[in-house]
């Protein structure tokens, strides 16, 4: 998945949902909120599929490196500091 750019600018830009984060681009979720994802189990589906791929991205540090894919909307970093 890391190698579609199509798979990781839809990822990136995916708005979280539900929860505490609802509104915020998955690029933007907290590493901890991830982790924890990871620990007790992504959701089913295309939801799941993304937050895991995110998870990766962020334990591999490349958030920076993608942010040329983050397009304009919902949260952003500068929103929530």
């Amino acid at each position: 998945m890391l190698d579609d750019p199509k798979v990781l600018s839809e990822a990136i830009n995916q708005v979280m949902p539900f929860g505490k984060y609802a509104g915020r681009k998955l690029i933007y979720l907290p590493e901890p909120y991830l982790v924890w994802f990871n620990s007790k189990g992504f959701p089913e589906g295309k939801l799941g599929r993304q937050l895991a791929l995110i998870y990766e991205i962020k334990l591999n540090g490349l958030e920076k490196m993608l942010a040329p894919l983050v397009k304009a909307g919902g949260f952003d970093h500068k929103s929530y500091r």
